[in-house]
């Protein structure tokens, strides 16, 4: 039985339910994040809980709850649903209002959050690697809705999805609106030329990501320079690797991007190194799910 947290009730997931006028459900208007759980311990829960709160300030959101009732909120769920290792969710909703846009006039936020078990991905892709392309819908305007806010709206995700999935492949690439590459629909970029990691920076219109930062670390305590900034479809087209990073999809290799093979078109070896660095941290790290 899976169970769902929703304002300081757990619900059978059969009954977990909002109201049809959550300005969640009627515009998108909240905030989430993704966590992993992995062997008995919250991956990076601080951080996750930071970027939570962060991005509910940005689209001036005041969680009901505070950080430390958040991270507690998120263990509780574990709990319920013996999770070990799993997929997070929390949510935070504007909460109801009326059928207008203004958010002033929802009452009280809600707070959700889901543990579920997760799988982007099955095997062969972290074996092979991925093949994937750029599309046309491009990455939102900073100052539209800045992609560093991990909003309920995703819109702008999907529809490059949509396009990756129409061409025959899993996932898009996508461009800011100056044509530099941001990030994938839910997935920070690296690649690798003549032994430096490189990685489009947030202003060029990715996510923050957590996931994306810890392999960084890792990276950089093997001896690589991590270099985020501005970067082509050209760097990608003639780098060495290619690797994506998520909390779901955790780090998967890119193998063509473009119809066009990266390196020998094979997984590489700076990726597998870092790979399994990676393991290892997540694997004996982490805040433990107990109370």
């Amino acid at each position: 039985m899976s169970y769902v947290y929703i304002d300081g009730t757990f619900y059978e997931k059969e009954q977990a339910k909002i109201s049809v006028f959550d300005h969640g459900f009627l515009y998108g208007d909240g905030v989430f994040e993704g966590i992993r759980a992995y062997n008995g311990m919250v991956f990076r829960l601080t951080e996750h809980v930071d970027r939570l709160f962060d991005s509910a300030k940005v689209i001036a959101l005041t969680p009901s709850v505070s950080k430390k009732e958040m991270e507690e909120i998120i263990i509780r769920t574990c709990i319920e649903n013996s999770i070990r290792d799993g997929y997070i969710r929390p949510i935070v909703s504007r909460g109801c209002g009326d059928l207008g846009l203004n958010p002033y006039l929802c009452k009280k936020p809600s707070i959700i959050c889901i543990a579920d078990r997760i799988s982007l991905y099955p095997p062969e892709d972290y074996e092979n690697g991925l093949k994937i392309i750029t599309v046309a819908t491009h990455r939102n305007y900073n100052e539209s809705l800045n992609p560093r806010v991990k909003s309920l709206n995703y819109l702008n995700n999907i529809m490059a999805k949509i396009e990756a999935v129409q061409s025959g492949v899993k996932e898009a690439l996508l461009l800011n609106p100056l044509g530099y590459v941001a990030e994938c629909t839910g997935d920070n970029l690296f690649i690798v030329r003549k032994g430096k990691i490189y990685t489009p920076s947030v202003q060029s219109g990715s996510l923050d990501g957590i996931t994306a930062a810890a392999v960084a670390e890792l990276a950089v305590k093997r001896g690589f320079e991590v270099i985020p900034g501005l970067m082509s479809r050209f760097d990608i087209w003639t780098s060495d690797e290619c690797w994506l990073t998520g909390t779901a999809a955790e780090m998967i290799p890119v193998t063509s991007v473009d119809a066009r093979s990266i390196g020998d078109g094979k997984v590489g070896p700076i990726y597998k190194m870092l790979l399994a660095d990676f393991k290892h941290l997540t694997e004996t790290t982490g805040t433990p799910i107990a109370l």
